[in-house]
């Protein structure tokens, strides 16, 4: 267990986080409805600029690296291979020295991350939450000008993780510095194309373990969000303390694999239920999503084994980001997602009781 692993225990039951994107072009009303959580969370704003988007802000800084305004990443190679080795030796220094703040996101990538700080620090929050997009769907994602991934360029695909690596870090420093327990999740929606018999892929797994690993001695409590399916079994074993998924389409794709899923538990790591719906064609009522979450876990819970516990460590969030979401539908959801810990909620008290 990580030494930042118990202090899930401390927070309320339920607790409440956002994924990280919110649909406010003003950064002061983003940061009232971030700060209004169990576990408040830096808002990225890509309606505002599409820097914020999820890859250009990942790689903010990297040489040659060019966006359109749908947040679609392609790297120059040639201006990239001009100021490769400068700025490898860039990271590498920083990583070496500890002194990360070179990497910490830039007002053009994340115009709320200096406010944010600024608020952790002044309300003394115990946590904080920071996100990035993690390094497999960075690379399979981003393309070169020539028209592949960037993980098909191995210096490139190289460089890439190690930036990742020094900004998460950066970000989970800053959050010690501001006085808050970091909660740094990696946003890996691309990894619903993992396949463990890909060697290429075995070595991405590794990569992220190593990425896991390092935050958490930094003291950082880390998490993984997949909103899509995956083999989540080679996910619950890269030792982190949260797994963050969209709870109507995978939760029961999670517990199939029980003897990993358990064994997730027993270690004190625990899920972040995605348990509202964020895509607006989805029809669906909050009490039979909220029973259908009960259902599961009853089903496969092992005998003797209280459910309500362990339901009282998980934490709570919209199944996925908001900031392509109307401000009232983002309004809409969040409420929903509190109605849902009211009732989860009770159900904990009813077993206490």
């Amino acid at each position: 267990m990580t030494t930042a692993r118990p202090a899930l225990k401390l927070l309320p039951p339920c607790a409440t986080t956002g994924i990280g994107s919110l649909p406010h072009t003003q950064g002061e009303l983003a940061l009232q409805m971030a700060l209004q959580h169990d576990v408040p969370f830096l808002p990225q704003l890509p309606r505002a600029d599409p820097a914020e988007l999820m890859i250009p802000a990942a790689l903010d800084g990297l040489p040659g690296m060019q966006f359109d305004g749908d947040g679609v990443v392609t790297v120059d190679l040639a201006a990239w291979q001009a100021q490769r080795d400068r700025f490898t030796v860039q990271i590498e220094t920083a990583l070496a020295s500890g002194d990360l703040t070179a990497f910490e996101p830039s007002a053009a990538a994340c115009r709320s991350y200096r406010p944010f700080l600024w608020e952790v620090e002044n309300r003394k929050l115990p946590f904080a939450k920071v996100q990035l997009a993690g390094p497999a769907t960075v690379r399979w994602v981003a393309k070169t000008s020539a028209g592949a991934p960037a993980s098909e360029t191995a210096e490139l695909d190289q460089q890439i993780f190690r930036m990742l690596l020094a900004r998460a870090l950066a970000m989970a420093k800053a959050v010690r510095r501001a006085g808050s327990t970091p909660v740094v999740f990696l946003d890996e929606p691309g990894l619903y194309a993992l396949e463990p018999g890909n060697v290429r892929h075995l070595l991405v797994l590794k990569e992220l373990e190593m990425m896991i690993v390092a935050l958490q001695r930094e003291g950082a409590l880390v998490g993984l969000h997949c909103c899509s399916n995956t083999r989540w079994g080679a996910l619950m074993g890269l030792g982190l303390d949260v797994l963050s998924i969209d709870a109507r389409l995978s939760l029961d794709a999670v517990l199939e694999d029980s003897r990993a899923f358990w064994a997730f538990m027993a270690g004190g790591s625990t899920l972040s239920l995605g348990i509202v719906p964020t895509d607006l064609a989805t029809s669906y009522a909050l009490p039979e999503l909220v029973d259908s979450v009960e259902a599961s876990f009853r089903a496969t819970a092992p005998r003797g084994l209280s459910f309500e516990g362990l339901l009282a460590q998980m934490l709570l969030t919209p199944a996925c980001g908001l900031g392509m979401r109307s401000v009232p539908d983002c309004e809409r959801i969040v409420g929903e997602v509190r109605d849902a810990q009211r009732r989860l909620r009770a159900l904990v008290t009813a077993s206490a009781a």
